[in-house]
């Protein structure tokens, strides 16, 4: 169930369908960014849209998982989208842990920002 659950994370949320969050986590969920933490749905509603601005096409990919053990799932993705009519990518890993009810309840998230970054400018 864990697994089916990511993999609507991130081959349905994270590509575009941000209302999902509201299914997915839990009330009292929150996001780990390195230099960030985003707590609840509405929060994470909105980093989202921020994060999709600057581009189109976005296409995220699902690379390696996901893979569960207990009340964790983690994998490997890649974001693919095109910026100033350039293609972009860059890809990170998600460790996410689940609550009783199979939503998630806390996220991190490691990816190439720097890598993203010099590809922007």
């Amino acid at each position: 169930m864990i697994a089916k659950c990511y993999e609507s994370w991130l081959l349905e949320m994270w590509n575009g369908d941000f209302g999902l969050a509201h299914d997915l986590v839990t009330p009292d969920f929150v996001g780990h960014w390195p230099d960030l933490d985003v707590h609840g749905a509405a929060e994470l509603i909105r980093i989202l849209e921020q994060g999709h601005a600057p581009f189109e096409d976005v296409r995220v990919t699902l690379d390696v998982g996901p893979i569960v053990q207990g009340d964790l799932v983690a994998a490997r993705w890649t974001f693919a989208a095109l910026f100033r009519r350039r293609h972009v990518s860059f890809s990170g890993h998600d460790i996410l842990r689940a609550a009783g009810d199979g939503r998630f309840a806390e996220y991190w998230v490691v990816s190439d920002a720097l890598g993203l970054e010099r590809q922007l400018v």
